[in-house]
């Protein structure tokens, strides 16, 4: 195969991280039987993105499209992977690398969120009595935080009692402040939905949170869930087919 998407995770010194990722690119795969999928790691885990864009380039892999498993464009994905990518283009001149979009926000990320409620408990019936926390990880990127309110503001019309975003760091409100919230404008039930792909320390603080507050529900983690499999081929193939080699990049679109 001369083509790779390479999903690039944050990693985490928690095992489950690792191993939901895994079972994510093992679903990728098997959508998609003629593509080769890796997964490459910007700290915490092996492999690196580095050794794994150099692994694909000796085995003569000639396009990537490296696929960053985030949900917003914060940080990591203006900064943290392109910086990534571009030494990893400088090194491997014959290379051609892509920077996808970030996945959110999408319909289908809403479609996964509902389906790990379901999941957990959480009935389509219940949802005019049910206010929801949509839980993520924070950051400290005004345009992150905003798609997270928006994406609140936008579920909220879809037939739910409340939603209302929460952070697990860098900003507020936290989770037990948003479950209390809803409880004190009197809705009876309340459900968090954690709006992150794998689990760690952020996501463990979120449940520890809803807990506290005395949530009703507590949905997993979205994981290999099919719609961010079915959102990671969305992202695959709208990816622009611009080469990337030592000196003139595509990922300055990520910028």
């Amino acid at each position: 195969m001369r083509e790779a998407l390479v999903l690039v995770a944050h990693g985490s010194r928690d095992p489950r991280h690792a191993a939901t990722v895994a079972r994510l690119r093992a679903r990728v795969a098997e959508q998609r039987p003629g593509l080769r999928v890796e997964v490459g790691f910007l700290d915490f885990c092996a492999p690196t993105v580095g050794q794994v864009l150099e692994r694909l380039a000796a085995e003569g892999v000639r396009d990537v499209v490296a696929q960053p498993l985030l949900l917003t464009r914060a940080f990591h994905a203006k900064a943290d992977v392109p910086a990534v990518l571009r030494r990893a283009a400088s090194r491997l001149p014959g290379l051609s690398l892509v920077q996808a979009e970030v996945l959110g926000p999408s319909p289908l990320l809403t479609s996964a969120l509902e389906r790990r409620l379901y999941e957990a408990g959480v009935r389509p019936g219940d949802r005019r009595s049910t206010g929801v926390v949509l839980a993520s990880a924070g950051s400290s990127d005004p345009e992150a935080i905003a798609v997270i309110a928006a994406v609140a503001r936008e579920w909220r019309h879809t037939g739910w009692c409340a939603v209302r975003p929460a952070f697990a760091s860098a900003c507020a409100p936290r989770t037990e402040d948003a479950v209390r919230a809803l409880r004190a404008a009197g809705v009876d039930r309340v459900a968090v939905a954690p709006y992150v792909l794998a689990p760690g320390r952020l996501p463990d603080r979120i449940a520890a949170g809803a807990e506290a507050a005395g949530a009703d529900v507590v949905a997993d983690v979205l994981g290999p869930a099919p719609e961010v499999v079915d959102l990671l081929l969305r992202r695959f193939d709208e990816a622009p087919a611009v080469t990337a080699t030592a000196g003139t990049t595509a990922l300055e679109m990520a910028q």
